[in-house]
């Protein structure tokens, strides 16, 4: 066993002591098994298997027993429960027939769910032959897109097509007045592009497609003013636009996630139409009430009261995006046609798929467009009330719609609506060629989850989890930064033996004082508050040594138009700015510097490093 996966195995061994300790049980049997079974199996012991058992326990909560079907691959007591995690596993079902307990353990069920899941999302990369199965998979799900597009009924098509208008006039008639202003402020992203241009480079790009040129002019959207030419700008024919490229990012070692890198002119105008939707929507009382943007605490708190009441379940979608089809965002805009243009316009055709070539895509758009999300979400509320009306067996009404405010949200492929309707909500995204993931759907006990949260009878059995391999050295920067947040985790999560473990590990590596919990410093929570090593003489602030982390876009040198066009575009978004996602723990790809040195840095390819130094401790 290298190094590396014997710090997570130690890592584990104190989850598995600190979780027996919760729960008054022995986990000496089930160390044992774990270290016998990753020396036979590796790392995939941890990221794979681990992860199904929970799949299956998390099921048997939601039937209400231990079924016959559950937990293959480890073995089970005659006619009972499986004999790894059976300390737990007893304080939950009943040892003989497994039957959920009128009164589980909730220390048990976050203990098992904890135990299975620390390593489940560990950004790994896959093997090659995984790689290339979900590539295959990208192809092939499209090419079913087809299929869904060609079944799919005149009177369903009509019913979509009446229940979009009921449903997303006003959000719809008001972006298109926008559109038809001309006045929308587009958007470089720090990503990548497919046409590789990186940083500021973006606000020179020579590209820009026949299609877009019909609904937002080049000298409108990417010059300053009338005094700048557009001459160096190369209009591309219908047929000749810029192919997305498909490429795969670690999400777990089972699979990894696929996306499709957008051109930058697209990119640039997909950002100017998703704001306009974003706050049309979020300016709008009922739309707003079903779907959100930036905001997942709607979902989660929904999740939890569906957990304690039973009356609202959760449901999962597999691959999501892949399975919108441009057939079912054109019937959603059929009585719009300014924004069906626009969203035409910014839509990438094909795609340029490692071993497949050139492929013409049917569905609408993958991660990676910026009108995805946005899109998906509108598309999968209007299926979703489709199923409602179906079930109540008569035409909605706008009067139907506000009863339902906090009965249905839509946040991505997190989806929450009634326990009552949910055969009904099913069987109709079904009809219209979407997945619903019935291993991570939940309805008929008492465990929900829905946007990073879990909530068994409302009590939150979230999870604390691994996602970077453990740093050796301070120069691992990236690993460092997520060793310590991982170590305040599950500090707050009340884990605090792992946590004074992890406080040894870290302080080989790095000063590690305790901070605030908004201390720019990576330093250690503690109940017992801050350190104080010095009184800064200027801003009469606490201080302590301590390291911090030093990011910088690289060197990215623009001047003449494309500089003053940045500049203006920056003074738009300052005096009118949007709601920016938070960057999740440990990743540092969405920092950007817009300060005066904007026009000489830019980009996501950050040289990432920390360095000690005097900072606020609280």
């Amino acid at each position: 066993m290298d190094k590396s996966l014997g710090r997570l195995m130690l890592l584990l061994r104190n989850v598995l002591d600190e979780m027996g300790t919760w729960c008054g049980t022995s986990t000496a049997r089930d160390m044992k098994y774990i270290t016998g079974r990753v020396e036979n199996e590796g790392i995939s012991f941890l990221t794979i298997s681990l992860p199904a058992f929970c799949s299956d326990f998390e099921r048997c909560l939601d039937e209400g027993m231990v079924t016959h079907a559950s937990f293959t691959g480890f073995a089970r007591k005659r006619r009972g429960l499986p004999l790894f995690l059976g300390g737990f596993l007893e304080l939950i079902f009943a040892r003989e027939g497994g039957r959920l307990l009128d009164d589980p353990s909730i220390d048990a069920i976050q203990a098992v769910r904890q135990i299975t899941l620390l390593f489940g999302k560990i950004l790994l990369p896959c093997s090659d032959t995984r790689r290339r199965a979900a590539i295959r998979g990208f192809v092939e799900t499209d090419n079913e897109v087809y299929r869904n597009e060609a079944a799919l009924s005149l009177e369903k098509s009509e019913d979509f097509v009446m229940m979009s208008q009921l449903l997303w006039t006003d959000v719809f008639s008001t972006v298109s007045l926008r559109i038809n202003s001309g006045e929308l402020l587009p958007k470089h992203g720090p990503g990548k592009t497919a046409d590789r241009l990186d940083g500021n480079a973006k606000y020179d790009q020579s590209e820009w497609t026949e299609g877009l040129e019909e609904v937002f002019p080049k000298h409108l959207y990417l010059v300053p003013n009338i005094n700048h030419s557009v001459d160096h700008v190369t209009l591309l024919p219908p047929g000749a636009e810029r192919p997305v490229r498909v490429v795969d990012v670690p999400k777990t070692l089972k699979t990894p996630r696929i996306i499709a890198i957008e051109p930058t002119c697209m990119q640039y105008m997909q950002q100017a139409v998703k704001r306009e939707i974003q706050e049309a929507i979020e300016g709008d009382n009922l739309a707003s009430s079903f779907v959100g943007f930036t905001r997942q605490e709607h979902n989660q708190l929904m999740a939890k009261r569906g957990s304690r009441k039973g009356i609202l379940a959760t449901l999962d979608l597999s691959e999501a995006s892949d399975r919108v089809s441009n057939q079912h965002v054109r019937l959603l805009l059929l009585n719009h046609p300014s924004l069906a243009r626009a969203i035409g316009a910014t839509r990438s055709r094909k795609a340029d798929v490692p071993d497949h070539g050139i492929h013409t895509l049917a569905k609408f758009a993958s991660m990676g467009s910026a009108l995805c999300f946005p899109m998906e979400m509108l598309v999968f509320t209007t299926v979703i009330f489709l199923g409602i009306q179906k079930e109540l067996g008569r035409r909605l009404t706008r009067e139907d719609l506000l009863a339902f405010r906090g009965l249905v949200r839509v946040y991505g492929d997190d989806i929450v609506v009634p326990v009552e309707y949910v055969s009904a909500v099913v069987q109709s995204l079904e009809d219209f060629g979407f997945l619903v993931n019935t291993r991570k759907s939940f309805w008929t006990g008492k465990f929900r989850e829905s946007c990073g949260k879990e909530y068994y009878d409302g009590n939150d059995v979230s999870i604390v989890r691994v996602r970077h391999m453990f740093p050796s050295r301070r120069q691992h920067a990236r690993e460092v930064v997520s060793i310590v947040s991982l170590r305040n985790q599950l500090f707050m999560a009340g884990m605090w033996q792992t946590a004074r473990w992890l406080d040894q590990y870290i302080e080989r590596l790095i000063p590690f004082p305790a901070v605030g919990p908004e201390s720019p410093a990576l330093g250690r929570l503690s109940s017992l508050g801050y350190e104080t090593q010095r009184i800064d003489r200027h801003l009469h602030e606490p201080q302590v040594k301590a390291m911090r982390v030093v990011a910088r876009p690289p060197v990215s040198i623009l001047d003449g138009s494309g500089a003053l066009m940045k500049v203006f575009l920056l003074a738009e978004e300052r005096r009118k700015p949007s709601t920016r996602l938070q960057p999740v723990e440990g990743d540092y790809r969405e920092i950007i510097v817009e300060d005066e040195k904007h026009l000489e840095r830019a980009g996501r390819d950050l040289a990432v490093c920390i360095m000690p130094g005097w900072i606020r401790s609280y």
